[in-house]
Parts: structure tokens; sequence; C-alpha cells
């Protein structure tokens, strides 16, 4: 008898060992929990800020789960946003969700990013299926790249049509947020103040358009790459600034050598964080 319990206890031993899970889901503090309660806590939310890692296919596939769920449960209440499409696409993006242009069309019209049909054409099919306003909130590349290279006073000589594509200005920056702190240290002072100005542009317009397009009671479904709303700053920053009252639930994505438990390093990045091999394959 004992020899058989001592043969089953090695069984399930390594049967555990053995387990190679995709990912696994911690709070701000590090302790481990469950998608459930991710989902759960969403459903509170206007804003859900899901952060992302551009080419990974477990942060995508959960983004499409999220989106499932949620919409089970809010139904027309739901609002999808992305970094990925910019503020001058909404027109393309209204038109194609509503049918009035072929997938190949959309593709040749939108400024899409190169991992679009294996990373978010899947998000833009359910919005489009479920008739779920997809919101492009990033501010157009050109914009972003005039205040890197001529500082954010040259948006002031926009037109005012252009100006519609971005966050209100003059718009307010901090630059002791630990985000832009990094940039600009990563970077050793190579293009200076406007670097970090530059992103934080994107994270202003992203913030704007996202609470442009919620009324009471609705709740977006923004997906951007993490590092725009890390530590609870960037994207999050700006939403707090313009609408103080607004419920934000931000989520993050790491990857690491071993998923075991949360790396201090990656604690109070967010609400919830999503832990995932570093072995894990890239879309891209």
């Amino acid at each position: 008898m004992k020899k058989t319990l001592f043969l089953l206890a090695s069984i399930a031993l390594v049967a555990f060992s053995a387990d190679k899970p995709a990912y696994k889901l911690y709070t701000a503090a590090g302790k481990e929990t469950e998608y459930e309660k991710l989902l759960k806590e969403a459903l509170r939310a206007d804003v859900v800020l899901f952060g992302e890692l551009h080419n990974n296919p477990i942060c995508h596939w959960l983004q499409l789960e999220l989106t499932r769920d949620l919409f089970a449960q809010k139904g027309s209440n739901l609002r999808l946003g992305a970094e990925m499409f910019e503020s001058d696409d909404q027109l393309v993006m209204d038109e194609y969700l509503a049918g009035k242009m072929t997938d190949k069309t959309f593709k040749d019209e939108a400024k899409l990013w190169t991992n679009y049909n294996t990373d978010y054409k899947p998000l833009i099919d359910f919005a489009k299926k479920n008739k779920v306003p997809f919101i492009a909130s990033n501010i157009p590349r050109r914009y972003a790249n005039l205040v890197y290279s001529s500082g954010i006073k040259a948006l002031d000589s926009l037109h005012e049509d252009g100006k519609k594509y971005i966050a209100p200005l003059p718009f307010p920056y901090d630059p002791e947020l630990k985000c832009y702190k990094e940039i600009f240290e990563a970077a050793e002072g190579h293009g200076g103040d406007n670097l970090p100005k530059s992103q934080a542009i994107k994270d202003a317009s992203m913030a704007h358009f996202i609470l442009k397009n919620i009324q009471s009671g609705q709740t977006m479904l923004h997906f951007n790459g993490a590092y725009h709303s890390n530590n609870f700053q960037g994207i999050i920053w700006y939403l707090n600034h313009y609408r103080p009252n607004i419920k934000v639930l931000a989520i993050s994505s790491v990857e690491q050598d071993t998923i075991k438990e949360l790396d201090a390093v990656n604690k109070n990045l967010a609400d919830f964080t999503i832990v995932i091999p570093s072995g894990m394959t890239k879309t891209y």
C-alpha cells in the first residue's frame, strides 16, 4: 500500500513539474489571482487599459477573450479603442465597420501596423460583427514626429482641422513622471525634452479620445503598449487630469524566465499583471 501511494505521489509530482502554463495573473502586490477576478473588476470600470507586449500572442489572445466576456455582459455599452490606429483614420474605421468598404480597401486606406492580420484584425472583426464602436485613439504619427523634431510649440502652427486629431492645446506635461524621465535618461539626452514630450502627446491624445467616446454606464476597453500605462502613469495620468473621478483599471504584461511568482521589479505596474514565460513564441 505504501509503495502504491509513493508511486502515485511520484507520478503526480512529475505531472506537476511537466505542466507548462502559458501565463499567470498577479495583483499589483504580487498575489496570484484568477482571470475571473480581473473580469469582475473590468466590469466595474469606466476605462480598462490593456497594456500589451506588441509581439506576444498570449496578450492578443487574452485581449480577444476579455473583449468577448465584457461584451457578453455590457453589450451595447462596450467601446473598444487602440493605440494601433491613428485618430485621422476614424472615418475609415467607421466606414469599414459599417460595411461600406471591403477588407482590402480598409487595408489600403488605413495606416495599419505590420502585425495587423495576426494581432488586431480579430478585434476589428469582432467589433464589426457585433456592431461595437472602435476608436482610433492615437495621435497621427506625423504630429508626434513634429513634436520630436521641432518641439511642442510646433503644434500651434497646425491648421485647425489638424488640431482635431490631437489632445487640446496647450496640453499638460509633467517631466518628473517616471515614464518620461526614463525615456529621457535612456536616450542619454538625445532629442532633449522633445523626445519624452512626443511620447506625452500620444498619451494625452489617447486619453482625450477615450474620454470623448464614452458616456456614463459605458466601458472602454483600450489596447496599448504596456509602457503607455505602466506605473499608473502615461495615459492614466491624463485620464485623471481630464476627468478626476474616472474609474480606471490597468492591466500590464511582462515576460519572466519563471512565472511562479511576480518579480519585485514588476510589482505595482498595474492593477493586474499578466506574466508570460520569456520563451513564448512571438507574432513577429
